[in-house]
């Protein structure tokens, strides 16, 4: 794998040449009073949270606390109960029409959604496509990029993860780390403003976990997208991330700089998860 030294310098040179990947501004995430159950499991419970443009935020905390749903609800993968969610100051499942308030069509969904990338735990590559393809297919099937100009943005985005010389690989001859790079570099090829990210390390045996937080890393250190992360890594939280969230049974407990919420936490419950997470 390349060194943070040869990631950077990819990076810069992409910022340089204006390349959208690197040099877009990120856009703002607001959730306003968003309920999500499942049957009688409360996983979202009136969720309040801004996340400002550029800002990096992880979300932390036990399993099944309703992290993930977060994403999924700004993915349009699992539809809120009630409550507004809103992207770059745009609705994602509510539009406007005739000074009504109604809920959003297919249309309005796929332009806000647009703005948004998601890497998941799992890697979800197409099995029969070699990498080069399963990173064109988006732009050229759902942006409406040309072919020329997906393969050449497609081949930045290899080199900025490491990837150069796998172009033309299958995914099963590929490591975990190397899988969840191409899941990267995938996500990032629609150009996206806000970047999520579901557990990204935690389908990765741990001598690969490195690799793949160093490219995030250097994305949120060179960039200005938004990053939304689901994490149990903690001192990945702490060294990328402007703000943390200890979320716990569909509700935020603690919020706070990383200094604050992993060396001086307020919340008993947050304190006994880190004891916890630490120990383990």
């Amino acid at each position: 794998m390349n060194s943070f030294g040869d990631r950077r310098a990819k990076i810069l040179d992409m910022q340089a040449e204006g390349n959208e990947v690197a040099s877009a501004e990120g856009a703002g995430v607001r959730f306003e009073g968003v309920r999500k159950a499942f049957g009688d499991l409360v996983v979202l419970d009136d969720l309040m949270l801004d996340v400002a443009p550029a800002e990096r935020v992880s979300i932390i905390g036990p399993s099944g606390s309703g992290k993930t749903t977060i994403l999924r609800v700004l993915m349009t993968l699992e539809r809120p109960d009630s409550g507004r969610i809103y992207v770059g100051g745009q609705p994602l499942w509510h539009m406007e029409r005739k000074g009504k308030t109604v809920p959003a069509n297919e249309k309005h969904l796929r332009a806000v959604r647009g703005q948004l990338g998601m890497v998941f735990q799992q890697f979800n590559l197409f099995p029969h496509k070699k990498v080069i393809d399963n990173i064109t297919e988006a732009p050229i099937r759902v942006g409406g990029v040309s072919k020329d100009e997906a393969m050449d943005r497609a081949g930045k985005l290899l080199s900025m993860v490491g990837l150069d010389d796998k172009a033309d690989s299958y995914p099963a001859s590929l490591s975990g780390g190397q899988q969840q790079r191409v899941a990267i570099a995938r996500a990032l090829a629609m150009q996206p403003k806000v970047l999520l990210l579901d557990e990204v390390t935690s389908a990765l045996d741990p001598e690969l976990v490195g690799e793949v937080l160093g490219v995030l890393r250097d994305l949120a250190h060179e960039t200005d997208i938004t990053m939304l992360i689901v994490t149990h890594e903690m001192r990945f939280a702490r060294d990328v991330c402007d703000r943390v969230l200890f979320f716990d049974k569909g509700a935020i407990v603690e919020e706070g700089s990383p200094e604050k919420i992993f060396s001086a936490p307020d919340s008993p419950r947050l304190q006994q998860f880190l004891r916890q997470v630490l120990e383990h």
